[in-house]
């Protein structure tokens, strides 16, 4: 059972999984908090884990009404017996509508969802919720394919191919579909662009073409 992130650390086989959790955790830690000098590699490696394998999120229906979103990673264990479950979602960037018609928001999709609890100097405890995603960038500076009018993303560059960053900039489920058409498959079988699928239902409908 994973119950600090040096386990966590631990059981994370690929490589540049293991660095993206630790560099993004710790520059994150360092960022928020109130412990900008004296966190130690051993003070992180000790900080106390728990794995999540979904995140409920508030979004707005059709009405106006506030509804309940369970967005799901499970990681490496299956999903009801059957394949690893890891839902596509929106994660928001920055205010405003940058990235075009995407307002300021990219699908990623997570590989693990955690939290950890950080000591303070004050002698308190604070939780913090991490994603850790690989992520991708807009099509056309995110604007609308003028013959399909679908938006589309592709994986983005190595340098900033996965992220950690708080659990709070997801917003909602989104539905991508990959493009196949272009020659959109790696050697290991992932795919590297997606169609936004802006028509799955009326509310994502809204969103986009606002």
């Amino acid at each position: 059972m994973i119950k600090d992130f040096r386990a966590l650390l631990d059981h994370t086989q690929d490589t540049m999984h293991c660095v993206a959790k630790y560099t993004g955790t710790r520059e994150f830690i360092k960022h928020k908090s109130r412990n900008k000098t004296y966190i130690s590699d051993e003070q992180l490696h000790a900080m106390k884990l728990c794995i999540s394998h979904g995140i409920k999120v508030q979004v707005e229906g059709l009405d106006g009404e506030r509804i309940s979103q369970m967005c799901r990673c499970t990681a490496s264990q299956s999903w009801h017996g059957g394949d690893r479950r890891k839902d596509w979602v929106w994660v928001k960037q920055r205010p405003g509508r940058c990235y075009g018609a995407l307002n300021g928001r990219l699908p990623w999709r997570p590989q693990r969802l955690f939290k950890i609890k950080l000591l303070n100097e004050d002698g308190a405890f604070v939780e913090y919720w991490f994603a850790l995603m690989p992520t991708t960038i807009p099509e056309n500076s995110g604007n609308m394919d003028p013959v399909s009018k679908f938006v589309q993303v592709r994986k983005a560059p190595a340098a900033v191919a996965l992220q950690v960053f708080s659990m709070g900039n997801i917003v909602g489920y989104t539905h991508v579909v990959p493009e196949i058409a272009t020659s959109s498959k790696t050697g290991d079988g992932r795919h590297e662009r997606w169609i936004v699928n802006s028509h799955i239902d009326l509310a994502t409908w809204n969103d986009v073409y606002n």
